[in-house]
């Protein structure tokens, strides 16, 4: 009895995470975020805490307000060795915050992400949890469309949009000859 009620708590918390649903993969034009960033080396479990950091960084020595953290992902976890992998974490600013930026003045790297076509899906955002979900549906759905496009695949971007309660995912679309 007590494996039944497990089951059916784990697949309750299955469903409220939207598990269940479809990932709808298109390929959309975005980009053009002005973000502050940190390179970093190892495993991407450190992903959250060094958003925070920065998160953190902006609002107390910077005044900015950054309700959107952001994770690009160079390498794939399954065929790079944790130590090895390459990303860059921080936070996107909002255009209206982006004139008190100044490169002198933050101690974080500031770049603005390219605009071009990415395959995209949305995930909600409902806790923690959210990203696990995301691992074993979004990732696949990515993989598969991107395999139907005839397209290789790039870099990974996460987007978490705390306001709207939502993970962005976008992966760059490459040509197969690059």
């Amino acid at each position: 009895m007590l494996i039944i009620i497990l089951l059916v708590l784990l697949l309750g918390l299955y469903a409220y995470l939207d598990g269940f649903s479809e990932i709808k993969v298109s390929t959309q034009k975005s980009g053009g975020e002005t973000i502050v960033y940190q390179e970093v080396t190892g495993d991407y479990k450190q992903t959250k805490a060094i958003t925070n950091k920065i998160y953190y960084y902006l609002l107390h020595k910077l005044k900015i307000e950054a309700n959107r953290g952001i994770g690009i992902f160079y390498d794939n976890p399954k065929e790079i060795a944790k130590d090895k992998l390459r990303s860059e974490i921080g936070c996107i600013i909002e255009s209206k915050d982006t004139n008190r930026l100044s490169i002198n003045e933050c101690m974080y790297k500031i770049k603005v992400l390219p605009s071009e076509d990415y395959a995209t899906a949305e995930l909600p955002l409902k806790n923690g949890l959210s990203i696990f979900i995301g691992f074993i549906k979004v990732y696949p759905a990515l993989d598969k469309y991107i395999s139907e496009q005839g397209k290789k695949k790039g870099s990974v971007t996460e987007i978490y949009d705390i306001p709207n309660r939502k993970i962005i995912y976008r992966q760059a679309l490459l040509k197969c000859d690059q």
